[in-house]
C-alpha cells in the first residue's frame, strides 16, 4: 500500500478522501481532529504559539516514513518549504517554481490581462490621494480571506499588497490539470464573513461553499479561466480559483495551486474520490466525468466558530453524524472566532441550502450548550 503524507493546515478532508481510495496516510496537521485520527495511519500536530506552524510541520514530516508527499493550505505561499517537505519523496502537486510564479498577485493579473480576461488591477505601492477606485489590502502570504480589508490609506504593511474591490458574489471553480489542460469538478458559492456561524470578526473570512449546477454562462467561463491559468502556470493535479462574479463574468483574485475545501463537495455531489483524481492528474492523465452526474440538490458546507472561548466535551459521539466533520478532541479549548467543527447540508436552492447550513450551526451551539461545555 502506498503511504502518502498529507500536511497542511488542515488536512482532514484531503487525507479522508485519499484513505477512501486505498492510500495509507501520514498527517501532519494544526489540528488533530477526531476524525483525522480515525482514518489517518498517525496524526502528527505541528503548532507553534497557538497556530499551525510551516517551519514546524516541516521539521515533523522530516523524519516520518512515506512513498509520496502531498500539501493542502497553507504551504502555497511557502514554496520553499514544498521543496524541503518533498526532499526525497515524489511530490503530487504543483512545483515549488509554479507555487511562487502563481501565488504572485502581479504576475498573475498580468497574465490574465494579457490573454483578454478580467482581473482586479494590483498595485504593490500604494496610490495617490484622491484615487477613484476602491482597494483592498490584502497579505501575499493569504488564505481563507484572514488579514484582507479595506484599504483606508497611509503605507501598505509589510508582506502587502492592494488589489482593486470587485463588487459582486464570491465564488470559485475546481478543476483537476496536467499543465496545459483541464478538467473543471465544480463550481461553488462562497459564504464569507458570515454572522450565522459564529464569524464574530465579519469581513472577508472564508466561512464554507455552496456548489451549484453548471450554469450558462458563468460555469463556462469560469472554465476558460481555469485553462488560460494551468496553461500559463503549468498547473497539475487539484487546484482552485477564488473570484467574484460579476453578472456572469468572473474577475479572478487568487490562484489556490492545491486541494481546496470546496472539494469535498464536489465528492459528495458526485461521489468520486478527489484524491484519485489529483494522483492521477499528477501522473498526466485527467479524469473522465462524464459519466458521473452532480447531485440535483445544492450541497453546502460551512465552518462553525467559537463564539466565545469555549471548551467542548462529548465531541466523541458527533463522529456518528456523516454531515459533522473536523471534530475537536472533548477538553480542547477553543479560542473565542477559532472554527469549532465543519457541517454540511443540501437545499433545492442556494438560498435553502444556506438556510439549512445555519440551522446545522444552531444545533451544534445548542449541543455546546446541553452537554457541559465550560467557559475558557
Amino acid at each position: 500500500m502506498t503511504r502518502v503524507l498529507c500536511a497542511g493546515v488542515s488536512t482532514r478532508g484531503f487525507a479522508e478522501s485519499a484513505a477512501r481510495a486505498g492510500y495509507e496516510v501520514v498527517a501532519v496537521d494544526g489540528f488533530g481532529d477526531l476524525d483525522l485520527r480515525a482514518r489517518a495511519h498517525s496524526v502528527h500536530v505541528a503548532r507553534s504559539g497557538g497556530r499551525f506552524s510551516v517551519r514546524a510541520a516541516v521539521a515533523a514530516a522530516r523524519g516520518l516514513d512515506a512513498d509520496v508527499v502531498c500539501y493542502v493550505g497553507s504551504f502555497e505561499n511557502h514554496a520553499r518549504a514544498v521543496g524541503a517537505l518533498a526532499a526525497g519523496r515524489v511530490l503530487w502537486g504543483n512545483r515549488p517554481s509554479v507555487l511562487a510564479a502563481v501565488r504572485d498577485p502581479v504576475r498573475l493579473a498580468r497574465a490574465l490581462r494579457a490573454r483578454g480576461l478580467p482581473t482586479p488591477a494590483v498595485r504593490v505601492t500604494a496610490p495617490r490621494a484622491g484615487t477613484a477606485r476602491r482597494w483592498l489590502v490584502k497579505p501575499r502570504a493569504s488564505g481563507g480571506g484572514g488579514g484582507v480589508a479595506p484599504w483606508r490609506g497611509g503605507p501598505l504593511p509589510r508582506g502587502s499588497y492592494l488589489q482593486q474591490r470587485v463588487t459582486g458574489v464570491p465564488g470559485s471553480i475546481v478543476f483537476a490539470a496536467h499543465g496545459q489542460s483541464v478538467v473543471p469538478l465544480g463550481v461553488s458559492r462562497a459564504l464569507a464573513g458570515d454572522a450565522r456561524f459564529g464569524d464574530v470578526a465579519g469581513g472577508f473570512r472564508y466561512c464554507g461553499s455552496m456548489l451549484v449546477g453548471p450554469e450558462e454562462p458563468l460555469f463556462g467561463r469560469a472554465c476558460r479561466l481555469a485553462a488560460t491559468v494551468t496553461a500559463a502556470f503549468g498547473l497539475v493535479g487539484v487546484n482552485g480559483i477564488d473570484f467574484v462574479a460579476r453578472g456572469a463574468v468572473p474577475y479572478a483574485v487568487e490562484v489556490n495551486p492545491r486541494y481546496c475545501a470546496s472539494m469535498e463537495l464536489v465528492e459528495r455531489a458526485r461521489g468520486i474520490s478527489i484524491f484519485a483524481v489529483h494522483a492521477r492528474a499528477c501522473a498526466g492523465e485527467l479524469p473522465d466525468l462524464a459519466h458521473t452526474r452532480p447531485a440535483a440538490d445544492v450541497v453546502g458546507k460551512a465552518i462553525v466558530y467559537a463564539r466565545e472561548d469555549v471548551v467542548p466535551e462529548g465531541t466523541a459521539r458527533w463522529l456518528e453524524d456523516d454531515d459533522v466533520r473536523d471534530v475537536p478532541a472533548p477538553g480542547e479549548g477553543i479560542a473565542r472566532g477559532h472554527p469549532i467543527c465543519t457541517v454540511f447540508a443540501r437545499g433545492r436552492s442556494v438560498t435553502a441550502c444556506g438556510a439549512a447550513l445555519a440551522a446545522r450551526a444552531r444545533t451544534v451551539y445548542r449541543s455546546l450548550d446541553a452537554h457541559g461545555v465550560r467557559i475558557a
